[in-house]
């Protein structure tokens, strides 16, 4: 007799995405403790997921904004029946439209156990848009706090949602799982020229790819530039390139499925975002011996790679940190500068290298679902 309690998962979609990446990683860990079933808004998976996990999704295909207004009722609908006629124990959600389902549904769906994860610093993210940001100051204390608790990734999440959001519930920090690699890479500088850079994320105006495009006509270093993904920004960016003279040493494969694999190919992880939750590509970065450097935008760099110590970083210039360099936002002359430095200065880049791998070793999946699980009951 099956005595597993059961577990629903719901989130966006598995599309590219940082939140897509934990569930994908954790979903393993969890089906051997609970009875779990996956719940997507939109039906697009992008992640491996284990053949024997029940999927379910709501619609084929990803909405236009106001097109999901319109069926987010739908949605609400659904879910409560599904979690009623199921008698679900536990019901764990991911990113904010489906924290607000979960967080409605409890109040249909009393006896299920509702977890949230909040994956971004919301006053950032959400003043994006004034029509969002304004739905979300009075949806978030009104259904967030519904829920039995909260976790996210950063310290810095929870206190902005505590401040700016009226978060009342218990908040936790479990930070994000890596996939370690089945062999780590050798250490040792980096003596190929040009240098092997490179950034992974959605091109959008907050992860600020246009940053790094402007930085590159300052550095002394040859380089080859890699920018993995796609987004709204692409075209712009494309244009900035050729603008600055700098297309050339740079490549636009869009979105790839074998990430890993370029990554161990380049040697210098570059993070120019103007806002984070808690960048797994940093974290898988450092798992396969690149040096980063990264934006000190709130949050997740900071706590990454200097274990959330302040620092102070004069304009136009950079900290090395514990495990990698931190420049700050929008700084494009900071972070040519620091390209040339850690190119350069060979026992730094070596350091630093070093210390990332040891230190991205205690983000294993194994460890981190061990906290989900003490969390979620």
């Amino acid at each position: 007799m099956d005595h597993k309690k059961n577990l629903y998962i719901l989130t966006l979609s598995m599309a590219s995405g940082g939140a897509e990446r934990v569930i994908s990683l954790i979903a393993p860990f969890l089906m051997e403790v609970y009875n779990v079933k996956l719940i997507l808004f939109y039906n697009s998976i992008q992640y491996d997921l284990p053949e024997n996990l029940e999927v379910v999704s709501f619609t084929d295909k990803k909405l236009s904004f106001w097109r999901k207004i319109y069926l987010f009722p739908l949605f609400i609908y659904k879910y409560i029946a599904l979690l009623r006629k199921e008698k679900v124990d536990i019901s764990l959600s991911f990113l904010i439209r489906p924290n607000l389902v979960n967080g409605m549904a409890r109040v249909f769906a009393p006896d299920t156990k509702v977890i949230l994860s909040e994956r971004c610093y919301p006053t950032i993210t959400y003043q994006s848009s004034w029509v969002k940001y304004g739905m979300y100051k009075l949806l978030i204390p009104l259904f967030y706090n519904k829920a039995d608790a909260l976790f996210s990734n950063s310290v810095y999440i929870n206190k902005d949602l505590v401040k700016n959001f009226s978060l009342k519930i218990p908040a936790h920090v479990i930070y994000n799982p890596v996939k370690q690699p089945d062999k780590y890479r050798e250490i040792t500088p980096v003596k190929q020229k040009p240098v092997k850079l490179i950034c992974v994320g959605s091109m959008r105006k907050l992860k600020n790819h246009a940053m790094i495009v402007k930085a590159l006509p300052y550095c002394k270093t040859p380089y080859e530039m890699t920018f993995l993904g796609d987004g709204s920004e692409m075209n712009a960016l494309v244009s900035l390139s050729k603008k600055l003279q700098v297309d050339k040493y740079i490549h636009f494969p869009g979105r790839v499925k074998n990430v890993t694999d370029y990554l161990r190919k380049s040697d210098i992880f570059l993070l120019s975002s103007i806002s984070e939750g808690l960048p797994n590509v940093i974290l898988e970065a450092m798992a396969q011996g690149l040096l980063i450097i990264s934006t000190d935008c709130l949050s997740g760099p900071l706590e990454v790679l200097n274990d959330n110590e302040p620092v102070d970083i004069p304009p136009g210039d950079f900290v090395v940190a514990k495990y990698g360099i931190l420049v700050n936002v929008d700084d494009w002359k900071a972070m040519a500068k620091a390209i040339d430095f850690v190119t350069v200065n060979e026992n730094v880049q070596v350091k630093l290298r070093k210390a990332a791998l040891e230190k991205v070793k205690s983000y294993q999946p194994d460890e981190i679902v061990k906290k989900v699980i003490e969390l979620i009951g």
